[in-house]
């Protein structure tokens, strides 16, 4: 327990002396250099065009597909108005 503790302040430590480290950006006056500093502190993501590009193609066969739920529906859609209401 007592290593796990010391492990602990250990990792605490190290990362408050990370964030230290940071640039203060909200410092700097001019909007271009402000926003220049946050993209080189932490570059934006990527953007989805990028993301879209990179998705696997799905190799589902159209003609085979079926759809599961829509057959589920149906058949429940059917037992339902074979019920008798109000005989």
């Amino acid at each position: 327990m007592r290593f796990f503790v010391i492990l602990l302040v250990a990792i605490s430590a190290l990362s408050q002396s990370a964030m230290g480290q940071m640039p203060d950006c909200k410092s700097l006056p001019e909007a271009a250099a402000r926003l220049a500093c946050y993209d080189k502190a932490t570059p934006p993501a990527a953007s989805s065009a990028a993301a879209k590009q990179r998705a696997p193609v799905s190799n589902v066969d159209a003609a085979k597909y079926v759809d599961t739920i829509s057959a589920e529906d149906a058949i429940m859609n059917a037992r339902l108005k074979n019920i008798c209401r109000g005989c």
